[in-house]
Formats: structure tokens, sequence, C-alpha cells
């Protein structure tokens, strides 16, 4: 079995990208390869085919990753995924299925299901395939959560994983924070870090140099490779946070994405950022709709407490003016929800049992949730993640509603949909998914041109070289 984890100084350092770009490029060699994150935070989920044939959730990102090894997406890959429900507590998906909650405070004893769960899962991977790349969570010097740590440095013990730590030099800091990651590791987990890789260079790149070399003397590890920014470097997005790095074009027809505080696979309008005659922006406040011809609202974990956001921010008659004005409005599962007349929740899956909020009115629906979540896959495009069930009719003049996440992911329906909503729209002949595979063939090329891919595979087949340097103060520890 051959596994490497990659961990980063910070989170978004790159882990996603770097496993990513190894996975395309170790396939390509027909190494048979999968990725893995034993936990994933994350709002953005994909539904793949679950061990009993039914639907299953795991993180977007390792559902991206898979499809760059060559791959079926599994449960495996992702065998936790925890879904922020508040700031305090998250939703718990476990092998693809709801279990629960847990809390910030039970980080420890709350967890320990879950990493023996998470461990068998990275078992079962190694099992069958050649190579697995895991990715790790934030930083695995965040020494307050060692102990609870089955994501970083706790599932490289369990597996033996050499680790190479991701740097973001375009952050600042990136020398230091290598020796300080390391450095603040006890003694057994620093023996499995084996050197580093700086992601996201703008610049030339023998300027760092001197800086690498003495990384070397310092930490007795060597540097993997410098990955360089690319502007067309794009993965499906992660969480809300991306959201903030998306800027508009300043041309084209404007898309106003409401940017709900909650939202939850946003990424179902990357396929209208493709298309060269819209401008996607993601919109916070209600003049930002005023001069758009399209509105989306897409989905969101907690549809209530969001609408009730839209409310407080104004937004709610924003929307209700566009629409009035019959200019499209189009709402994505959650949505799709807050479209309609009301939203009931008798058990007390988001609000308190039996709350009955008004939803905007723009459409004759009214949301019941349950506690079963539905879990489906759709053909050609598109799948169900949601508590919610809508009854009604989904479409009421220029708004339209759906429960299907990713339908604009398919050409044709997409097409359709812009044809109906926006007069004179042309379709451009877009293809997204030969867009995506674009963009992970240019990820798997920047990898195998600027890092030492055949040093990684052997480091991930042999394991981290004995007798690495102890770095202090974790080394007195």
């Amino acid at each position: 079995m051959a596994g490497l984890l990659v961990a980063g100084t910070t989170s978004d350092a790159g882990k996603t990208l770097v496993v990513t770009g190894l996975c395309r490029a170790l396939a390509r060699r027909g190494v048979r390869v999968a990725p893995y994150k034993a936990q994933n935070m994350s709002n953005n989920s994909m539904v793949v085919t679950g061990p009993d044939g039914h639907g299953a959730e795991i993180g977007r990102a390792q559902w991206i990753q898979a499809l760059a090894a060559g791959a079926e997406p599994e449960v495996a890959m992702n065998p936790v995924l925890l879904k922020p429900g508040s700031d305090r507590r998250s939703h718990v998906v476990l092998l693809g299925r709801p279990a629960g909650e847990v809390s910030a405070r039970d980080f420890v004893d709350g967890r320990r299901h879950l990493a023996a769960a998470a461990h068998a899962a990275y078992d079962d991977l190694a099992s069958r395939y050649e190579v697995v790349v895991a990715e790790g969570a934030g930083s695995p010097a965040e020494i307050n959560l060692r102990a609870g740590d089955y994501v970083n440095l706790g599932l490289a013990r369990h597996a033996d994983l050499p680790t190479v730590v991701v740097g973001d030099i375009d952050r600042g800091g990136v020398f230091a924070a290598f020796l300080g990651t390391v450095a603040l590791l006890e003694p057994a987990d620093q023996a499995l870090v084996a050197g580093f890789v700086v992601n996201k260079l703008r610049g030339d790149a023998t300027l760092l140099e001197p800086g690498l070399r003495r990384l070397a003397e310092l930490t007795g590890r060597r540097t993997y490779g410098v990955l360089p920014w690319h502007p067309d470097v794009w993965l499906d997005s992660e969480d809300a946070l991306d959201l903030q790095g998306r800027r508009s074009r300043g041309s084209g027809r404007k898309v106003a994405v409401v940017r709900l505080p909650r939202i939850s696979n946003g990424t179902d309008v990357d396929a209208l950022g493709l298309e060269p005659g819209l401008d996607v922006v993601f919109a916070s406040d209600p003049r930002q709709l005023s001069d758009a011809e399209l509105v989306v609202l897409p989905g969101t974990r907690a549809t209530v407490a969001d609408l009730r956001w839209l409310r407080e921010q104004g937004l709610d008659r924003a929307v209700l003016d566009h629409a009035r004005a019959g200019r499209p409005v189009l709402g994505i599962c959650g949505g799709c929800q807050l479209l309609g007349t009301e939203i009931a929740d008798p058990h007390g899956v988001e609000d308190r049992p039996g709350a009955v909020v008004p939803g905007l009115g723009l459409l004759d629906v009214r949301t019941e949730f349950t506690p079963e979540k539905v879990l489906r896959r759709h053909h050609p495009a598109g799948y169900e993640i949601h508590h919610g069930r809508p009854t009604g009719q989904l479409s009421a003049g220029s708004v339209t509603g759906t429960m299907v996440h990713g339908s604009l992911e398919d050409d044709a329906t997409r097409s359709a949909y812009l044809a109906g909503a926006l007069p004179g729209w042309t379709p451009s002949g877009v293809s997204f998914a030969a867009a995506r595979q674009r963009r992970l063939d240019l990820l798997g090329d920047l990898v195998e041109r600027h890092l030492d891919v055949d040093a990684l595979l052997a480091l991930a087949q042999a394991g981290a070289p004995a007798g690495l340097r102890l770095l202090e103060p974790g080394a007195s520890r």
C-alpha cells in the first residue's frame, strides 16, 4: 500500500489543488490512484452511488479529485463530511448518509467514532488502489486540536504516511510558516514530514532559491517544487469563502446571484460563469440587483435563517421588484423553497418544531421539511440533496424553481433555460464538461512541469526517509 498526505500551512494554502493535480499527473502515468480526505467541512457536496446502491453524499472537492484521477467517486474518498449549521455546530454526513450533529466542544470525545470510520475507509481505499493521495485539513500545526486529529498527522500516524506541507507564498511569510509548522509538531509527527511545496508564485522562481536552500539547511527537508499562479486554474468552489474571490468581467448581460450567508452548492452557477455573453456577480446588497437581467437564488444549508436574512437586508423586496417587472428569477433547491408561499418545519429539522414561515410568494409552492434527506442523481446532469419537500407549481411567468443542483452543467438544459429567460439569447456552444476537463488537464500540466512528480511517487511508495531532523521546540516533547 502506498500513500501520501498533502498538508498545508493554513486553510486554503492549496492542498486541494495539489492533490487534484497529483491525481491527474499520476493517472496519466498509468497509476491507479485515488483521492481521500478523512473529514471535509463544506456546504458544497455531490451525490454519488453508495455501497447500498442508493444516493450518498461526499465533498465536492473529492468528487472533482476522483474525476482527475479517472476513478469512480465513492464515499470512502470522503468518509466524514461536516456541513456547518451554525458557528458552533455542524451536521454530520458519515459514509454518505446523515449522522446527527457535532459541536465545537465535542472535538475529541464526540469524534472518536468518526475517526474510526475515517481510518477504516482509508484502509479500504489503500487495499484497492496503488496510491492514495490524502488531503489534510486546515494546518497540522493546530496543536490545540492534535489530541482529536484524524485528518492530518493523526491520519499519517495511523497509515504511516509520508507528508508534504503546502504553503501559499502569495500570502507572505511562507518560509516561516514551513519552519514553524514542522517545529511545533511532536517528534513522531515530525518524523513523517518529508518536505514542502510552494504554491501560487507570481514571478521568477529563481528568486526563491536562496530561501529554499536555507529552509533545507534549517529543516533537513527538501522542497518538491514551486507551483506558479495561473489565471486559468480554478476548481469547483470548495466553500462559500471562494465566492469572495469572484470578480465581475464588467461586460455581458448581468446575472446577480444572491450571496446567502449559508449558501450551499454555489457551484450551480459555475456553468453560467463560462457563458461568454453573461457577467455573473455575487450580490449581498439590494442595489446590486437593480440592473441585473437574471437573479439567481442559490441553495442554502439553512433555508429559514437565510430567508430571515433576505428580509433583514431588504433583498426580498429587490427580488420581488425584479420579478414584478417581468424579469427572470431562478431558484435552485433552497432558493426554490424561498420563492414559495410558505416553509413548514413540523419536526424541527431547521427551525423550532412546528414552525411555519411565509416565503416570498412568487411560486405557488409549499415546502415541508422532513428528517429523511433526499439524495438522488439525475441524468444527464444534476443531483438532489435536500430535507425540504416542495409541492406545487415550480414555475410562474418569469419565475422558475428547481430542486436539482447541477442541472445547468448540461449544455442543452442551460441553453434552453437561457433562451427562454433572456430575450434574444443566442446559444454559445460552450461545453461545460469539456471546460472542466481542460482545467484539470491544465492543473496536471502545471504539476508535471513544476513539481518533482517522480520523487513524490517514490516518497509515497517508500515512506518518509529515516532520520529526518527533529526541530525545537517540538523535538523536546
